[in-house]
């Protein structure tokens, strides 16, 4: 075991206005995931488009905002969905993953969204959670559903440039976000359920190699949730229940630990402000998008490593 590392704690950037509050009498994703519990949003999915514009979905009432400088909350899209993140790709577009629907796709401009893959081999996907594009493009995203300890069965699945999806793993206790060390060679995979983080390795084919737990967590009321890799390759955790960011190197040394100024759904993070040294924090509890200044830069505003 290691001492526990310094702290500091996020600041609010951003506060969900009361008139956009919804109503959790009228989510269905809430009666199911949180026995009802009345919360104004519940937030994941922080991503920086190619101009520098932060959005991010809201899983429980079926929207999408964009979040400017000063913190002013804009609805972009409201659907009969749900949501869960949210990933720019390279050339502009945003891709979310909908827990009801599958792969969808966003457009920024009219708030548009449409179906882009919802039924492998006319088959249902468990409940996909969150995505992420590696550095040629490829699209990497979690198929979680009601996965856990009890029926470890959830996915991770690879749709290629070309279109070809691959299975990569089916035997995932709740796999939630994901992301590339900074050389892009090995896939961080949150693992909620099982309070760790796996890393998943490659043949030079695409297939997966010997993969195994990178980090072990305890404690909080679910486990990890999204995840950030920085330049330095240091991996950003946000530990859903727990209230808390923890920054670990790429030995798996923890270095920092976030903390929200208040409740526990620390959800999903993303960098982004002028030099991509600040570190937006999506708190699902709250409404709220935090914010925590870092001494490092992190990866690119729209998602690539």
């Amino acid at each position: 075991m290691y001492a526990a590392p310094p702290e500091v704690t996020a600041r609010v950037f951003a506060s969900l206005p009361a008139e956009l509050h919804g109503k959790a009498s009228e989510s269905g994703w809430l009666q199911q995931q949180h026995k009802g519990r009345q919360l104004p949003a519940f937030f994941e999915g922080p991503s920086f488009d190619r101009n520098g514009k932060l959005y991010c979905v809201d899983v429980a009432y079926g929207r999408i905002f964009r979040i400017d400088p000063q913190g002013g909350f804009e609805l972009v899209a409201k659907y009969d969905g749900e949501p869960n993140g949210l990933k720019f790709h390279q050339d502009g577009r945003a891709f979310i993953t909908d827990y009801r629907h599958g792969i969808m796709v966003l457009d920024t401009h009219n708030g548009r969204v449409e179906p882009y893959f919802t039924r492998p081999m006319f088959e249902r996907f468990h409940g996909v959670n969150d995505l992420h594009f590696s550095s040629n493009g490829d699209l990497y995203f979690t198929d979680q559903g009601q996965s856990g300890l009890q029926r470890p069965n959830g996915r991770l699945f690879r749709i290629n440039t070309q279109g070809k999806l691959d299975c990569l793993l089916d035997n995932v206790p709740s796999p939630n976000g994901l992301t590339f060390n900074a050389a892009g060679t090995d896939l961080l995979l949150a693992v909620t359920r099982a309070n760790a983080v796996w890393r998943v390795r490659f043949f030079p084919d695409g297939s997966v190699a010997k993969s195994g737990i990178f980090i072990q967590l305890s404690g909080g009321l679910a486990g990890p949730d999204g995840l950030a890799i920085d330049q330095d390759d240091n991996l950003l955790i946000c530990h859903m229940g727990m209230g808390s960011v923890w920054k670990f190197s790429r030995l798996g040394e923890p270095l920092l630990r976030i903390r929200a100024p208040e409740g526990l759904l620390t959800s999903n993070c993303a960098f982004g402000g002028p030099d991509n040294k600040t570190l937006f924090i999506t708190n699902s509890e709250t409404g709220q998008i935090l914010a925590a200044e870092l001494d490092v830069p992190g990866v690119k505003p729209f998602g690539l490593s």
